[in-house]
């Protein structure tokens, strides 16, 4: 396979991290993008690794697969470090999973009771305690649980990474240039024809365009990969001294439309996020939006009402019907998906990365990924 054509269609991280493997395996690869590399949902994540936090008995699978990609990470932070040479901001400090109200405690004790049912690493704190872990938080903070494993990255400087590692080991990266129709003949995908007019082969096609996968045609509606968009607005504070925060902060709010989170880079950024709407392609900030986000935060953490705001921004998740990704092989020979993430794009780019690599390169489906094939929609 390392001799065949292989054209990837969406240069976001998993793009990106699936067209590095490759493309160090020896591959010839050649990502499309429809504007820059890495600038859609990539960018506007807050690259929380958070498999824990985010656990729901209802979705095993989805917790397994995200436990054993937070798993991959120390091992892809070092091989994409090398090979970029430069850091991407891997951080190991954990959750902490808050709530401030009867309500909310009530809540969080059902999401402990889900945790420990599910066999995972959680501690149950009183706020006294979850104050000593992050004192910056709210006197208002009654109890939390706090997910040690949880870590974070900078997903924009992952994104930069992956784009340097890529175009290093000799990938080429073709942005500004949306993919526009994919060609299928006789069951076996073809080729590519991209917004420029141009034609081009290859032996292997793969889709990783987010949420605009759907969108491209050439596909038979049986296999259009079911992805929508769900939008988020995020923002950005600058901390100060004495207004620090250390760890992933989230809160669970019963009686509130919107719970945030609170992520601190090491720049000083501090990341707060993420309204989840179900408004199509729609990326307005709303003034609704960002008063739920800085609310819930100041709620959270009082001293976030001194801090410089940085940065507002939307970011389109890709969502699949059931919410989970959709990844490896088709009813059409050589057409592979590697698409439908939702909130767990930066989270699983590694396990996504290394099998679908795998798969091209060898043939094989591991067990790893078989459960998320688009044929489950299928039945």
């Amino acid at each position: 396979m390392k001799n065949k054509k292989i054209l990837i269609i969406g240069g976001g991280v998993i793009g990106l991290g699936i067209g590095w493997q490759l493309a160090k395996a020896g591959a010839s690869v050649s990502i499309y993008e429809q504007a820059e590399a890495g600038r859609a949902a990539s960018w506007a994540a807050a690259g929380m690794l958070a498999p824990l936090a985010e656990a729901h008995t209802e979705e095993p699978e989805l917790l397994k697969l995200g436990c054993q990609s937070l798993a991959l990470y120390p091992q892809w932070v070092r091989e994409l470090e090398a090979d970029a040479k430069m850091s991407i901001g891997y951080r190991v400090e954990g959750t902490l999973i808050v709530g401030l109200e009867p309500d909310d405690t009530h809540q969080l004790r059902h999401l402990h009771t889900s945790q420990q049912d599910l066999g995972l690493d959680v501690e149950w704190l009183t706020g006294r305690a979850a104050r000593e872990i992050e004192p910056a938080l709210s006197p208002r903070v009654t109890t939390a649980i706090r997910c040690e494993s949880d870590h974070q990255v900078d997903n924009r400087l992952m994104v930069k990474a992956l784009q340097r590692a890529y175009q290093r080991c000799g990938g080429a990266l073709h942005e500004n240039n949306a993919v526009e129709t994919i060609h299928i003949e006789n069951g076996i995908a073809t080729g590519i024809k991209t917004r420029d007019g141009e034609k081009h082969n290859a032996d292997v096609i793969v889709l990783s365009a987010g949420c605009e996968s759907a969108q491209i045609r050439g596909l038979p509606d049986a296999i259009r990969p079911p992805v929508r968009p769900v939008k988020g607005q995020m923002l950005a504070l600058q901390m100060e001294a004495g207004i620090t925060v250390k760890n992933v902060i989230r809160t669970v709010r019963a009686r509130y439309p919107t719970s945030v989170y609170l992520v601190p880079r090491t720049d000083g950024r501090l990341i707060v996020g993420a309204t989840s709407e179900e408004m199509g392609f729609d990326t307005r900030l709303t003034a609704g939006g960002v008063f739920e986000l800085l609310r819930g935060a100041w709620e959270a953490v009082p001293g976030v009402y001194e801090l410089p705001l940085l940065e507002t921004w939307t970011g389109l998740r890709p969502g699949s019907r059931d919410n989970a990704p959709i990844l490896g092989e088709t009813p059409v020979e050589n057409l592979i998906y590697a698409t439908g993430h939702y909130r767990n794009g930066i989270l699983l780019t590694p396990i996504t990365a290394y099998e679908i690599a795998k798969l091209i390169l060898t043939g094989e489906t591991s067990e790893t990924i078989i459960r998320f094939r688009l044929d489950r929609f299928l039945t």
